[in-house]
């Protein structure tokens, strides 16, 4: 059971989001503002905040900054009507983690809810499950068949981040930019062995296959689906 706090001024909106949330089996609080949602979270166990922006009193970028200066790592997804560039990036600065723009969608709401829930997850224990397999971040370590297979860092990092976002596809520069760095002087052909390397590790693993996208870079598939 998760507990999500639903922070918007519009009476209606707060009732409709909550719902929906009930609805699929989350404890919900509401608030108008950001003076009531951090009297909420002080008597109150949070695990995410679905967060409008515009309010009177303290809006949600500054109820977001709050938060981030005294260390919170609560997800937030913010919702806005917003739909402009600076306003987006904004809410980025500050520390929001995803956004949606109004009408909201439903089901994509609660999709991008467990989504984040998930992640949040894989941060504060610093472990991701994908089947039978463990990957273990502090140890850079991987548990399959039974076996703790210790691997290379980088090797490691590629498998964390693409396991960490199924069926996401990432370029070949996002991934060299995250696990190598924007200075890098590794290319394409280190990324590609890495890649190699993984499959070859894993090749009769059931639980995950690494898809090369052409023309873009991979995305990794659960359960063995196969494009």
């Amino acid at each position: 059971m998760f507990n999500i706090l639903v922070v918007d001024d519009d009476v209606n909106t707060n009732k409709l989001m909550s719902a929906v949330l009930k609805s699929d089996n989350y404890t919900v609080y509401s608030a108008k503002n950001g003076f009531e949602a951090l009297e909420i979270l002080q008597n109150k166990s949070v695990d995410i905040i679905v967060l409008d922006i515009m309010m009177p009193e303290m809006d949600g970028y500054e109820l977001t900054k709050i938060l981030r200066e005294k260390g919170s790592e609560i997800p937030i997804l913010m919702v806005t009507a917003k739909q402009m560039r600076e306003d987006l990036k904004q809410g980025f600065i500050v520390g929001i983690d995803d956004y949606m723009t109004k009408p909201v969608d439903e089901e994509e709401m609660l999709l991008r809810i467990k989504a984040l829930l998930r992640r949040s997850k894989i941060v504060s224990e610093q472990k991701l499950t994908v089947g039978n397999v463990v990957l273990d971040y502090n140890n850079l370590s991987v548990i399959y068949n039974g076996q703790n297979i210790i691997l290379p860092k980088k090797e490691f990092l590629v498998l964390f981040k693409l396991l960490s976002y199924p069926d996401k596809i990432f370029t070949r520069e996002e991934l060299m930019e995250d696990i190598w760095g924007p200075d890098s002087e590794s290319d394409d052909h280190t990324l590609n062995v890495h890649i190699n390397r993984l499959r070859d590790r894993f090749a009769g693993c059931k639980d995950f296959d690494i898809i090369t996208i052409r023309g873009l870079g991979y995305k990794a598939v659960k359960s063995n689906v196969k494009e």
